[in-house]
């Protein structure tokens, strides 16, 4: 049986700490930092954890009805979404994934752009 990049870089701990880099350079980035201005961060690093580990073959769930539900009042641009995944590549290269684990992480995250991004974004 193939093993999971969960499984392949450590599981949550390790995913964990992809998502606490990806956010030091969220908060620090100029496209997308103010949407963090007043946002409990702690547990929004470990909501993050928990649906890229969903994605990557962990054991948590989300279903694209909740993710749209989270993410519809913030009015999120398809430029803010292509700012996340250069980040989120940025902090899954720092950790040490391969080149074709962070394109199958970020391919798996870019199947979620469509419930993230707001639907009248440009």
């Amino acid at each position: 049986m193939p093993q999971s990049i969960y499984e392949k870089y450590g599981g949550f701990s390790a995913i964990s700490r992809v998502v606490m880099t990806f956010y030091e350079m969220a908060l620090d980035s100029d496209q997308i930092g103010d949407y963090f201005a007043d946002v409990d961060m702690a547990r929004l690093i470990d909501h993050q954890t928990k649906f890229i580990s969903s994605l990557l073959g962990g054991p948590a769930s989300f279903s694209d009805e909740r993710l749209e539900a989270v993410h519809r009042a913030l009015a999120i641009t398809h430029d803010d979404f292509d700012e996340m995944g250069a980040l989120l590549k940025a902090a899954l290269e720092q950790h040490g994934l391969s080149e074709p684990d962070v394109r199958a992480t970020l391919a798996l995250i870019e199947t979620k752009r469509n419930v993230i991004v707001h639907r009248d974004a440009a």
